[in-house]
């Protein structure tokens, strides 16, 4: 993976510092490439993988497999936009958070205006993307919005704004789904319910981090909700999880090497529960982003049981 870029961990921002972005790009870039987080990768990942999951488990062809590409493509794109839309909503928010007032539009790098302008760019961008899809996809991939455009409120008004997260980071399971079937069925819910439950574990120890300062701000979270006492709460999402990426796999019947991945993979997530230290922002930063490991096991899990 080569080393991490640094993170102005010291300053308790999150904005990486000393990295490709400063080296290689022009500085007129750095708030929109910083507003689109393609600075911190993990999250289009984290995106990406129920797409690339649901394609991997209905894959009819050699043809399909373009869907991989074009879904990368796309999740860069609309994670992107879903960023920006969150900056611009909270920018007064992160203004009083240590860890995101150095972000561009609490900081000044930016004005609203050309931080809408960037946002309607990568919304025409990602309708393209789509409109390459089957007609049944647009309709899915149009009804993701409503979720884009209300999650990020949810921190206003409930404790549980990771569930809501769960709702719009999975839904290119049904997306992928949709893209090779042109319907959406059981397998695909499955896997739907089990990427939710996963956001709901790995969002809330990535919460971890502002439980204090959200509470002074008056942002909720599961980690507010849950406190000290979210290790139990972690352990009852990951595993209903693993139970419903288990049903996916056999309702269509996949051999034991789907299994036996699947088992691996679940160490990794009962890793983090066993190891994560609620008490500090970087050691909970640093296990959120280890959910990859869980991502590219269990995607190899489900291709390797397609192939073999």
């Amino acid at each position: 993976m080569g080393r991490s870029p640094k993170t102005s961990v010291e300053t308790e921002s999150d904005i990486p510092v000393d990295n490709w972005v400063e080296r290689y790009t022009p500085v007129s870039l750095h708030p929109y490439i910083r507003l689109a987080r393609y600075d911190r990768p993990i999250g289009t990942w984290l995106l990406l993988f129920p797409c690339w999951w649901s394609i991997a488990l209905c894959y009819e062809s050699q043809d399909d497999l373009w869907l991989f590409i074009t879904f990368g493509f796309g999740a860069i794109v609309m994670r992107g936009a879903g960023c920006t839309f969150n900056d611009i909503l909270d920018r007064n928010i992160d203004a009083q958070v240590a860890r995101t007032k150095d972000r561009p539009l609490p900081s000044g790098q930016i004005t609203v205006k050309r931080a809408a302008l960037f946002l309607l760019v990568q919304l025409i961008v990602g309708l393209f993307v789509l409109l390459s899809l089957n007609i049944f996809s647009w309709i899915i991939g149009a009804a993701a919005l409503l979720l884009v455009f209300t999650y990020p409120l949810m921190k206003r008004i409930t404790f549980w704004p990771q569930l809501f997260l769960g709702f719009t980071f999975n839904w290119g399971a049904l997306l992928g789904w949709a893209a090779v079937r042109g319907e959406i069925n059981e397998q695909a819910l499955w896997l739907y319910a089990g990427g939710i439950f996963w956001t709901l574990g790995y969002d809330t120890i990535y919460a971890h981090q502002d439980r204090a300062y959200d509470s002074k701000v008056g942002v909720k979270s599961t980690a507010r909700k849950f406190g000290l006492s979210s290790k139990p709460w972690l352990f009852g999402f990951y595993s209903l999880a693993l139970i419903m990426f288990f049903l996916a796999g056999f309702s269509l019947n996949l051999n034991w090497v789907f299994y036996l991945c699947l088992w691996i993979a679940s160490f990794q997530l009962f890793w983090q529960i066993w190891s994560v230290d609620i008490h500090s922002p970087n050691d909970c930063l640093r296990k959120f982003q280890s959910n990859k490991i869980f991502g590219w096991l269990f995607l190899a899990g489900i291709l390797a049981s397609r192939i073999s």
